[in-house]
């Protein structure tokens, strides 16, 4: 006869994660970007439609986060482009334009930092997408003396800076910083 499976409640309640390249694993990716913050080093740019004189392109956002229009300073740092978007609008609103339409462009990402036993350490561009297997290949691959099991993530928003241990498919995010951990025989 036919062979019982789990109760399909069981199934459907289990979370499972995306498998890693899938349209899933991007679309979740690209999720995660939605809600991105703003942070010193990115580049973006600002449209502001048919008003080339208030559209800014390639600013890198500094400490201190702020971009200087007409209407005063917007802080940048800390926000999503959508509310970065909204701000401009808003001051835009106050006696420059009637309906301000704003578009906020990540151009390039702050970096994402890898040190430890890999071929080239050091600071690389972050791409969205971006996982551990693909960070290592971009530093140049591992070192023969590399742990491939001990890699370890600092991520930049986590106050306590707390290096957790990740897998290959583990996803990495503008600013974060990763070790890859000597092997001892």
């Amino acid at each position: 006869m036919h062979a019982q499976s789990a109760s399909p409640s069981a199934a459907a309640s289990a979370p499972v994660a995306p498998a890693p390249g899938t349209a899933a694993a991007k679309r979740r990716a690209w999720a995660d970007l939605n809600s991105y913050r703003l942070g010193p080093g990115d580049v973006i740019d600002i449209y502001v439609y048919g008003e080339p004189e208030l559209t800014r392109s390639k600013i890198q956002l500094s400490a201190s986060g702020t971009i200087a229009y007409p209407f005063g300073n917007v802080d940048a740092v800390g926000s999503t482009p959508s509310q970065l978007e909204e701000a401009i609008e808003n001051g835009l609103k106050q006696g420059y334009l009637v309906n301000p339409r704003v578009s906020v462009v990540i151009d390039q990402y702050r970096p994402f930092f890898i040190y430890g036993e890999v071929k080239k350490p050091g600071g690389y561009p972050f791409q969205p997408g971006l996982n551990v297997r693909k960070a290592i290949t971009l530093a140049g691959g591992f070192t023969e003396r590399a742990d491939q099991d001990k890699i370890y993530i600092v991520r930049e928003n986590d106050p306590k800076n707390a290096a957790t241990k990740i897998g290959l498919n583990g996803q990495v995010l503008p600013g974060d910083t990763l070790t890859v951990e000597e092997s001892f025989f």
